[in-house]
Protein backbone atom coordinates (compact mmCIF):
# COMPACT_ATOMS: atom_id res chain seq x y z
CA UNK A 1 0.00 0.00 0.00
CA UNK A 2 0.83 3.60 -0.38
CA UNK A 3 2.29 4.68 2.35
CA UNK A 4 1.09 8.10 1.63
CA UNK A 5 -2.72 7.15 1.15
CA UNK A 6 -3.25 5.11 4.90
CA UNK A 7 -5.24 8.48 6.29
CA UNK A 8 -8.91 8.67 5.02
CA UNK A 9 -11.93 10.95 6.24
CA UNK A 10 -15.38 10.19 5.61
CA UNK A 11 -18.17 12.40 5.75
CA UNK A 12 -21.08 10.56 6.88
CA UNK A 13 -22.06 8.36 9.19
CA UNK A 14 -25.23 6.48 8.04
CA UNK A 15 -24.91 3.38 5.80
CA UNK A 16 -22.49 3.84 3.53
CA UNK A 17 -19.69 5.60 5.86
CA UNK A 18 -19.87 2.79 8.33
CA UNK A 19 -19.82 -0.07 5.67
CA UNK A 20 -16.81 2.00 4.39
CA UNK A 21 -14.80 2.68 7.12
CA UNK A 22 -15.21 -1.39 8.09
CA UNK A 23 -13.18 -2.47 5.13
CA UNK A 24 -10.56 0.28 4.78
CA UNK A 25 -9.45 -0.82 8.38
CA UNK A 26 -9.84 -4.42 7.21
CA UNK A 27 -7.28 -3.48 4.60
CA UNK A 28 -4.91 -1.88 6.99
CA UNK A 29 -6.22 1.78 6.14
CA UNK A 30 -7.19 4.43 8.79
CA UNK A 31 -10.47 5.98 8.10
CA UNK A 32 -12.09 8.82 10.23
CA UNK A 33 -15.35 9.45 10.75
CA UNK A 34 -17.21 12.80 11.02
CA UNK A 35 -20.95 13.15 11.20
CA UNK A 36 -22.94 16.47 11.46
CA UNK A 37 -25.52 14.96 13.75
CA UNK A 38 -24.82 14.31 17.43
CA UNK A 39 -25.05 10.84 17.74
CA UNK A 40 -25.94 7.57 15.27
CA UNK A 41 -29.39 8.74 13.82
CA UNK A 42 -32.26 6.78 15.15
CA UNK A 43 -35.65 6.11 13.97
CA UNK A 44 -36.25 6.48 10.02
CA UNK A 45 -38.75 4.58 8.06
CA UNK A 46 -38.24 0.51 6.90
CA UNK A 47 -35.49 -0.03 4.24
CA UNK A 48 -34.57 -2.63 2.57
CA UNK A 49 -31.29 -4.46 2.00
CA UNK A 50 -30.87 -6.83 -1.00
CA UNK A 51 -28.68 -8.56 -3.73
CA UNK A 52 -25.50 -8.26 -3.32
CA UNK A 53 -26.07 -5.59 -0.45
CA UNK A 54 -26.83 -9.36 1.87
CA UNK A 55 -23.31 -10.44 0.59
CA UNK A 56 -21.92 -7.47 1.83
CA UNK A 57 -23.51 -7.93 5.33
CA UNK A 58 -22.60 -11.41 5.34
CA UNK A 59 -18.69 -10.92 4.76
CA UNK A 60 -19.14 -8.49 7.69
CA UNK A 61 -20.75 -10.79 9.98
CA UNK A 62 -23.78 -9.22 10.13
CA UNK A 63 -25.96 -11.09 8.53
CA UNK A 64 -27.95 -12.38 11.38
CA UNK A 65 -28.29 -8.97 13.26
CA UNK A 66 -29.97 -7.59 10.49
CA UNK A 67 -31.80 -10.48 10.20
CA UNK A 68 -33.33 -10.93 13.77
CA UNK A 69 -33.94 -7.13 13.89
CA UNK A 70 -36.27 -7.66 10.24
CA UNK A 71 -40.00 -7.20 9.56
CA UNK A 72 -42.14 -9.74 8.06
CA UNK A 73 -45.02 -7.13 6.71
CA UNK A 74 -47.65 -9.00 5.98
CA UNK A 75 -49.59 -6.95 3.69
CA UNK A 76 -50.49 -3.76 2.03
CA UNK A 77 -53.89 -2.30 1.51
CA UNK A 78 -55.33 0.73 -0.12
CA UNK A 79 -58.02 2.21 1.57
CA UNK A 80 -60.49 4.90 1.72
CA UNK A 81 -61.58 7.38 4.06
CA UNK A 82 -63.79 5.28 6.00
CA UNK A 83 -60.91 2.78 6.10
CA UNK A 84 -62.56 0.40 3.99
CA UNK A 85 -60.19 -1.77 1.98
CA UNK A 86 -60.59 -1.24 -2.04
CA UNK A 87 -57.25 -3.64 -2.96
CA UNK A 88 -54.74 -5.00 -1.34
CA UNK A 89 -51.42 -7.11 -1.79
CA UNK A 90 -50.08 -10.55 0.51
CA UNK A 91 -46.59 -9.35 0.64
CA UNK A 92 -45.12 -12.50 1.88
CA UNK A 93 -46.84 -14.23 -1.11
CA UNK A 94 -45.22 -11.57 -3.03
CA UNK A 95 -41.46 -12.19 -1.33
CA UNK A 96 -42.28 -16.02 -1.83
CA UNK A 97 -43.21 -15.51 -5.74
CA UNK A 98 -39.83 -13.46 -6.26
CA UNK A 99 -38.26 -16.21 -4.03
CA UNK A 100 -36.08 -13.04 -2.25
CA UNK A 101 -33.97 -13.38 0.55
CA UNK A 102 -34.06 -9.81 1.04
CA UNK A 103 -34.48 -8.13 4.53
CA UNK A 104 -36.71 -5.27 5.21
CA UNK A 105 -35.49 -3.18 8.85
CA UNK A 106 -35.79 -0.05 10.34
CA UNK A 107 -33.22 2.30 9.12
CA UNK A 108 -32.53 3.04 12.49
CA UNK A 109 -31.62 -0.17 13.47
CA UNK A 110 -29.25 -0.88 10.52
CA UNK A 111 -27.44 2.31 11.88
CA UNK A 112 -27.19 1.09 15.04
CA UNK A 113 -25.82 -1.91 13.70
CA UNK A 114 -23.30 -0.79 11.18
CA UNK A 115 -22.09 1.55 14.26
CA UNK A 116 -22.17 -1.06 16.49
CA UNK A 117 -19.66 -3.23 13.93
CA UNK A 118 -16.86 -0.30 13.82
CA UNK A 119 -17.23 2.10 16.88
CA UNK A 120 -13.97 0.05 18.01
CA UNK A 121 -11.10 0.80 17.08
CA UNK A 122 -12.58 3.55 14.52
CA UNK A 123 -12.59 7.21 15.37
CA UNK A 124 -15.91 9.15 15.08
CA UNK A 125 -16.26 12.60 15.12
CA UNK A 126 -19.83 13.54 15.59
CA UNK A 127 -21.63 17.29 15.74
CA UNK A 128 -19.52 17.97 13.49
CA UNK A 129 -19.06 18.78 9.59
CA UNK A 130 -16.64 19.57 6.46
CA UNK A 131 -16.95 23.29 5.80
CA UNK A 132 -13.28 23.47 3.53
CA UNK A 133 -11.65 21.62 1.32
CA UNK A 134 -8.14 22.12 -0.21
CA UNK A 135 -5.98 20.01 -2.86
CA UNK A 136 -3.04 20.00 -2.75
CA UNK A 137 -0.14 17.55 -4.35
CA UNK A 138 0.71 15.69 -0.83
CA UNK A 139 -3.49 15.02 0.50
CA UNK A 140 -6.56 16.82 1.31
CA UNK A 141 -6.53 20.13 3.78
CA UNK A 142 -9.72 19.86 5.93
CA UNK A 143 -11.85 22.50 7.87
CA UNK A 144 -14.11 21.55 9.93
CA UNK A 145 -17.38 23.59 11.87
CA UNK A 146 -15.57 23.11 15.40
CA UNK A 147 -12.32 22.28 15.86
CA UNK A 148 -8.64 23.10 14.17
CA UNK A 149 -8.26 21.47 10.51
CA UNK A 150 -6.30 18.80 9.17
CA UNK A 151 -4.59 16.97 6.64
CA UNK A 152 -5.92 13.71 4.97
CA UNK A 153 -4.66 11.68 2.20
CA UNK A 154 -8.20 10.74 0.68
CA UNK A 155 -11.61 11.92 1.41
CA UNK A 156 -14.77 10.60 0.93
CA UNK A 157 -18.18 11.48 0.49
CA UNK A 158 -20.73 9.45 2.19
CA UNK A 159 -22.86 12.09 3.51
CA UNK A 160 -26.40 12.02 1.30
CA UNK A 161 -28.36 13.50 -1.20
CA UNK A 162 -27.32 17.05 -0.07
CA UNK A 163 -23.77 15.82 0.52
CA UNK A 164 -21.73 18.42 1.55
CA UNK A 165 -18.63 17.19 0.11
CA UNK A 166 -20.23 16.86 -3.44
CA UNK A 167 -20.92 20.67 -2.74
CA UNK A 168 -17.18 21.90 -1.43
CA UNK A 169 -15.41 20.02 -4.75
CA UNK A 170 -18.32 19.59 -7.59
CA UNK A 171 -20.64 22.63 -7.21
CA UNK A 172 -23.60 23.56 -6.36
CA UNK A 173 -26.01 20.83 -5.92
CA UNK A 174 -28.31 22.23 -8.24
CA UNK A 175 -26.37 20.77 -11.39
CA UNK A 176 -26.48 17.09 -10.54
CA UNK A 177 -29.98 17.11 -9.08
CA UNK A 178 -32.65 15.70 -10.98
CA UNK A 179 -36.23 16.58 -9.22
CA UNK A 180 -38.86 13.77 -10.47
CA UNK A 181 -41.99 15.82 -9.82
CA UNK A 182 -42.33 14.11 -5.95
CA UNK A 183 -42.30 14.95 -2.29
CA UNK A 184 -42.15 12.69 0.27
CA UNK A 185 -41.61 13.15 4.01
CA UNK A 186 -41.91 10.50 7.27
CA UNK A 187 -42.38 10.86 10.82
CA UNK A 188 -43.64 8.61 13.98
CA UNK A 189 -46.80 8.62 14.96
CA UNK A 190 -48.83 6.61 18.31
CA UNK A 191 -48.16 3.22 18.13
CA UNK A 192 -51.96 2.28 18.25
CA UNK A 193 -52.55 3.86 14.81
CA UNK A 194 -52.52 1.47 11.75
CA UNK A 195 -52.91 -2.10 11.44
CA UNK A 196 -49.84 -4.51 12.54
CA UNK A 197 -47.64 -5.89 10.36
CA UNK A 198 -49.33 -3.82 7.74
CA UNK A 199 -48.76 -1.38 5.27
CA UNK A 200 -52.17 1.13 4.84
CA UNK A 201 -52.43 3.62 2.05
CA UNK A 202 -54.60 6.15 1.39
CA UNK A 203 -54.78 8.35 -2.14
CA UNK A 204 -56.11 11.13 -3.55
CA UNK A 205 -55.54 12.77 -6.76
CA UNK A 206 -51.69 13.84 -6.48
CA UNK A 207 -51.55 12.30 -3.08
CA UNK A 208 -50.55 9.35 -0.59
CA UNK A 209 -50.64 8.46 3.03
CA UNK A 210 -49.09 5.50 4.24
CA UNK A 211 -48.85 3.81 7.44
CA UNK A 212 -46.67 1.18 8.50
CA UNK A 213 -47.17 -0.54 12.07
CA UNK A 214 -44.06 -2.64 13.38
CA UNK A 215 -43.18 -4.46 16.90
CA UNK A 216 -44.24 -0.77 19.16
CA UNK A 217 -43.59 1.18 16.84
CA UNK A 218 -45.36 2.98 14.17
CA UNK A 219 -44.49 5.75 11.51
CA UNK A 220 -46.30 7.60 8.53
CA UNK A 221 -45.32 8.62 5.31
CA UNK A 222 -46.78 11.16 2.67
CA UNK A 223 -45.49 11.78 -0.71
CA UNK A 224 -47.50 14.57 -3.17
CA UNK A 225 -46.88 15.51 -6.88
CA UNK A 226 -45.76 19.06 -7.50
CA UNK A 227 -45.12 20.42 -10.97
CA UNK A 228 -42.48 23.30 -9.53
CA UNK A 229 -40.38 22.29 -6.60
CA UNK A 230 -41.24 23.77 -3.54
CA UNK A 231 -39.64 27.22 -2.02
CA UNK A 232 -38.76 26.68 1.59
CA UNK A 233 -35.60 26.91 4.00
CA UNK A 234 -34.72 23.88 5.37
CA UNK A 235 -32.91 24.89 8.48
CA UNK A 236 -37.01 25.60 9.40
CA UNK A 237 -37.67 22.35 10.92
CA UNK A 238 -41.03 23.25 11.19
CA UNK A 239 -41.68 23.76 7.90
CA UNK A 240 -42.37 20.57 6.62
CA UNK A 241 -45.35 20.07 8.72
CA UNK A 242 -46.90 23.56 7.31
CA UNK A 243 -46.02 22.28 3.99
CA UNK A 244 -48.14 19.13 4.75
CA UNK A 245 -51.11 20.93 6.57
CA UNK A 246 -51.29 22.81 3.35
CA UNK A 247 -51.18 20.41 0.92
CA UNK A 248 -52.86 17.60 2.52
CA UNK A 249 -55.66 19.85 4.74
CA UNK A 250 -58.72 18.46 2.60
CA UNK A 251 -57.79 14.49 2.82
CA UNK A 252 -60.04 13.19 5.09
CA UNK A 253 -58.97 9.48 6.79
CA UNK A 254 -61.12 8.01 9.73
CA UNK A 255 -59.32 7.66 12.70
CA UNK A 256 -57.43 10.97 12.77
CA UNK A 257 -54.38 10.34 11.25
CA UNK A 258 -53.76 13.31 9.09
CA UNK A 259 -54.57 15.38 12.40
CA UNK A 260 -51.70 13.04 13.95
CA UNK A 261 -49.33 13.50 11.38
CA UNK A 262 -49.48 17.58 11.21
CA UNK A 263 -49.01 17.48 14.96
CA UNK A 264 -46.26 15.20 15.08
CA UNK A 265 -42.74 16.54 15.99
CA UNK A 266 -39.57 16.82 13.61
CA UNK A 267 -39.92 15.14 10.58
CA UNK A 268 -37.87 13.86 7.58
CA UNK A 269 -38.81 15.86 4.23
CA UNK A 270 -37.29 16.27 1.08
CA UNK A 271 -38.07 15.75 -2.96
CA UNK A 272 -37.77 12.81 -4.63
CA UNK A 273 -34.40 13.59 -6.86
CA UNK A 274 -31.66 11.71 -8.17
CA UNK A 275 -28.08 12.60 -8.30
CA UNK A 276 -26.29 12.47 -11.78
CA UNK A 277 -22.42 13.01 -12.25
CA UNK A 278 -20.28 12.88 -14.94
CA UNK A 279 -17.69 11.03 -12.33
CA UNK A 280 -17.54 10.01 -9.07
CA UNK A 281 -13.77 11.62 -8.15
CA UNK A 282 -12.27 14.66 -8.86
CA UNK A 283 -8.53 14.06 -7.53
CA UNK A 284 -8.04 12.73 -4.18
CA UNK A 285 -11.86 13.31 -3.66
CA UNK A 286 -14.51 10.64 -4.25
CA UNK A 287 -17.93 9.52 -3.43
CA UNK A 288 -19.97 6.81 -2.60
CA UNK A 289 -24.24 6.26 -2.17
CA UNK A 290 -26.50 8.78 -2.65
CA UNK A 291 -23.88 11.68 -2.16
CA UNK A 292 -22.56 10.04 -5.82
CA UNK A 293 -25.71 8.37 -7.50
CA UNK A 294 -28.90 8.51 -4.86
CA UNK A 295 -31.73 6.32 -7.39
CA UNK A 296 -34.58 7.72 -4.36
CA UNK A 297 -36.45 5.86 -2.03
CA UNK A 298 -39.09 4.86 -4.46
CA UNK A 299 -36.31 2.42 -5.73
CA UNK A 300 -35.99 0.41 -2.76
CA UNK A 301 -32.42 0.33 -4.28
CA UNK A 302 -30.79 3.01 -2.01
CA UNK A 303 -29.26 1.20 0.91
CA UNK A 304 -28.12 -1.65 -0.60
CA UNK A 305 -26.87 0.17 -3.90
CA UNK A 306 -24.61 2.49 -0.53
CA UNK A 307 -23.49 -0.71 0.72
CA UNK A 308 -22.16 -2.26 -2.29
CA UNK A 309 -20.53 0.96 -3.71
CA UNK A 310 -18.88 1.30 -0.17
CA UNK A 311 -17.48 -2.53 -0.35
CA UNK A 312 -16.17 -2.02 -4.03
CA UNK A 313 -14.30 1.22 -2.96
CA UNK A 314 -12.46 0.48 0.04
CA UNK A 315 -11.80 -2.95 -2.49
CA UNK A 316 -10.17 -1.21 -5.03
CA UNK A 317 -8.16 1.28 -2.90
CA UNK A 318 -6.74 -1.62 -1.59
CA UNK A 319 -6.15 -3.75 -4.53
CA UNK A 320 -4.61 -0.68 -6.01
CA UNK A 321 -2.43 -0.62 -2.83
CA UNK A 322 -3.71 2.59 -1.78
CA UNK A 323 -3.22 4.39 -5.59
CA UNK A 324 -6.14 6.71 -5.54
CA UNK A 325 -6.26 7.21 -9.02
CA UNK A 326 -6.17 3.63 -10.40
CA UNK A 327 -8.84 2.80 -7.58
CA UNK A 328 -11.11 5.52 -7.91
CA UNK A 329 -11.82 4.48 -11.92
CA UNK A 330 -11.98 1.09 -11.19
CA UNK A 331 -14.80 1.45 -8.78
CA UNK A 332 -16.39 3.89 -10.85
CA UNK A 333 -16.02 1.54 -14.04
CA UNK A 334 -17.30 -1.43 -12.20
CA UNK A 335 -20.10 0.18 -10.52
CA UNK A 336 -21.51 2.81 -12.84
CA UNK A 337 -23.92 -0.08 -14.73
CA UNK A 338 -25.49 -1.31 -11.68
CA UNK A 339 -26.56 2.56 -10.75
CA UNK A 340 -27.69 3.45 -14.16
CA UNK A 341 -30.16 0.45 -14.18
CA UNK A 342 -31.10 1.18 -10.60
CA UNK A 343 -31.97 4.58 -11.83
CA UNK A 344 -34.10 3.89 -14.45
CA UNK A 345 -38.34 4.04 -14.63
CA UNK A 346 -38.29 5.92 -11.14
CA UNK A 347 -41.10 7.90 -12.60
CA UNK A 348 -43.32 5.36 -13.44
CA UNK A 349 -43.48 3.45 -10.32
CA UNK A 350 -43.91 7.03 -8.24
CA UNK A 351 -46.91 7.43 -10.61
CA UNK A 352 -48.33 4.67 -9.82
CA UNK A 353 -47.81 5.08 -6.10
CA UNK A 354 -49.53 7.75 -6.43
CA UNK A 355 -52.06 8.78 -9.70
CA UNK A 356 -52.95 11.86 -10.83
CA UNK A 357 -56.77 11.26 -10.72
CA UNK A 358 -59.60 9.63 -9.72
CA UNK A 359 -60.05 7.45 -12.43
CA UNK A 360 -56.52 6.11 -12.24
CA UNK A 361 -56.43 5.82 -8.86
CA UNK A 362 -59.79 3.38 -9.50
CA UNK A 363 -57.78 1.60 -12.53
CA UNK A 364 -54.69 1.13 -10.53
CA UNK A 365 -56.82 -1.06 -7.90
CA UNK A 366 -58.79 -2.66 -10.29
CA UNK A 367 -55.05 -3.52 -11.31
CA UNK A 368 -53.82 -4.59 -8.15
CA UNK A 369 -56.97 -6.37 -6.95
CA UNK A 370 -56.72 -8.47 -10.41
CA UNK A 371 -53.15 -9.21 -10.05
CA UNK A 372 -51.63 -7.86 -7.50
CA UNK A 373 -48.31 -9.88 -6.89
CA UNK A 374 -47.26 -9.34 -10.58
CA UNK A 375 -47.89 -5.78 -10.72
CA UNK A 376 -46.42 -5.01 -7.80
CA UNK A 377 -43.42 -6.33 -8.62
CA UNK A 378 -43.29 -5.37 -11.53
CA UNK A 379 -44.52 -2.18 -12.27
CA UNK A 380 -45.20 -0.64 -8.90
CA UNK A 381 -42.09 0.22 -6.83
CA UNK A 382 -39.63 -2.89 -8.63
CA UNK A 383 -39.07 -4.09 -4.82
CA UNK A 384 -38.00 -6.94 -5.65
CA UNK A 385 -35.25 -5.33 -8.25
CA UNK A 386 -31.57 -6.18 -6.87
CA UNK A 387 -28.85 -3.63 -7.66
CA UNK A 388 -26.71 -6.25 -10.40
CA UNK A 389 -23.07 -5.95 -9.40
CA UNK A 390 -20.27 -7.76 -9.19
CA UNK A 391 -18.89 -8.53 -5.50
CA UNK A 392 -15.15 -9.85 -6.14
CA UNK A 393 -13.12 -11.27 -2.99
CA UNK A 394 -10.20 -8.49 -2.43
CA UNK A 395 -6.87 -9.01 -1.34
CA UNK A 396 -6.23 -8.42 2.14
CA UNK A 397 -3.46 -5.94 2.95
CA UNK A 398 0.02 -7.70 4.38
CA UNK A 399 0.09 -7.92 8.01
CA UNK A 400 -2.48 -8.12 10.34
CA UNK A 401 -4.64 -5.24 10.11
CA UNK A 402 -6.86 -3.68 12.94
CA UNK A 403 -9.96 -5.30 12.75
CA UNK A 404 -13.35 -3.92 13.43
CA UNK A 405 -14.61 -6.20 16.13
CA UNK A 406 -17.43 -7.84 13.85
CA UNK A 407 -14.70 -9.28 11.37
CA UNK A 408 -13.21 -10.75 14.57
CA UNK A 409 -16.13 -13.38 14.63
Amino acid sequence: MNPQNRRVLISGASVAGPVLAYWLARYGFEPTLVEAADAPRDGGYPIDVRGQALSVADRMGLLPELRAAGLDTEGLSFVNAENRTLAAVDMRAMRKAAASADIELCRGDLVRILHAATSDGIEYRFGNRITELTQHEGGVHVEFEHGPGGDFDLVLGADGLHSGVRKLTFGPEQQFLRYLGYYFGGVEVASSVGMPERVVLRNEPGKLIGIYRYHDRAGAFFMFASRHQVDYDYRDLAAPGRIFTERFADLRWRGGVVEQVAAAGEMYFDSLSQVHLATWSKGRIALVGDAGYCPTLITGQGTSLAMIGAYLLAGELAAAGGDHRVAFARYEERFRPAVTAAQRGTSQGAAMLIPATSAAIWRRNQLVRLAGIQVLVSRLTRRFARPAAELPAYPQASGEPSLPPAARR
